[in-house]
């Protein structure tokens, strides 16, 4: 395997032409790429300006091994690599004089593609953060089931789901740009649980079905509201409407410290599928170009 194996390309016609069925083939853990890039296609990249996103793919013998995709100023996000193929991406980026601010992928790929670009560009690495992912084995609701119903949110809502959100991101400590348009929020769709006399308790949202995937994001009560089920209750509902648009895999990204969340989900049927790392990337030694 050589470093020009890799083609890069600004064209996402191109590359959903070349690498698309191959993001298709694992929805679970090409999760996140799946949305991005259904977000370009749908919304284009006028938000990013002049500068234009990147997309790369790994291609031998007419058959696609491995993508990345990387939006202006921000971090690498590769398919899972093998170390061999990590190591030749970070060649390849590096020979042709890119920069990267860091790297987000599984945990497994990020460390290796962290390791070889401080090798190949003397930037050092810092762990930033790691995520659990979880897909849906056999939804198993829970009992008992709080009183009340799930509501999908319509646009009277827009307030209340944006203020929720909010919340939600400052919970994380998420910094979300000014613009709602802009959030990774805006594209999703949301469900409440309502109590039997219609006060909304906790909101749940997903993305679209694409590629067969559903990925739920975000789960928030607010904090006098928790304890009593209504999490886990808006969490079956929006896990069974995904599973009724035709969905393969139903998955969630989940904060490895918050313990009550892991347990819930498990609970519900969610699998543990692998772990999600962010390295952050020193300036290298000279100049460079963002990718």
């Amino acid at each position: 395997m050589r470093p020009d194996d890799w083609t890069l390309t600004e064209d996402l016609d191109d590359f959903l032409a070349r690498g698309g069925d191959f993001l298709s083939s694992r929805p679970a853990p090409h999760t996140m790429h799946l949305t991005v890039i259904e977000k370009l296609r749908t919304r284009g990249s006028a938000e990013y300006g002049t500068q234009a996103p990147v997309f790369g793919r790994l291609e031998e013998a007419g058959k696609v091994h491995a993508t990345f995709y990387r939006l202006p100023s921000r971090g690498l996000v590769p398919t899972p690599l093998t170390p061999e193929q990590a190591d030749t991406l970070a060649a390849h980026l590096a020979g042709l004089g890119h920069s990267l601010p860091y790297v987000s992928a599984d945990e497994s790929t990020a460390a290796a593609f962290a390791e070889a670009w401080q090798r190949h560009t003397g930037a050092t690495s810092t762990f930033r953060t790691r995520l659990h992912l979880y897909r849906l084995g056999t939804l198993t609701p829970p009992q008992p089931f709080p009183e009340g119903r799930g509501r999908v949110a319509g646009e009277e809502d827009h307030e209340q789901v944006v203020h929720w959100c909010k919340e939600f991101a400052t919970a994380v400590d998420e910094v979300l740009p000014d613009s709602w348009a802009d959030t990774r929020f805006a594209d999703k769709h949301f469900t409440f649980w309502e109590t039997p006399d219609g006060t909304p308790v906790s909101i749940a949202g997903t993305t679209s079905n694409i590629g067969g995937m559903v990925r739920v994001d975000p789960v928030y009560t607010p904090a006098h509201l928790r304890g009593r089920g209504y999490a886990a209750a808006v969490t079956t509902e929006v896990s069974r409407a995904a599973l009724a648009t035709g969905a393969k895999e139903v998955v969630l990204f989940t904060d490895p410290a918050n313990l009550t969340s892991n347990a819930l989900y498990r609970r519900l049927g969610y699998v543990r599928l692998a772990d999600w790392a962010v390295y952050d990337f020193s300036a290298p030694h000279g100049t460079g170009r963002p990718l």
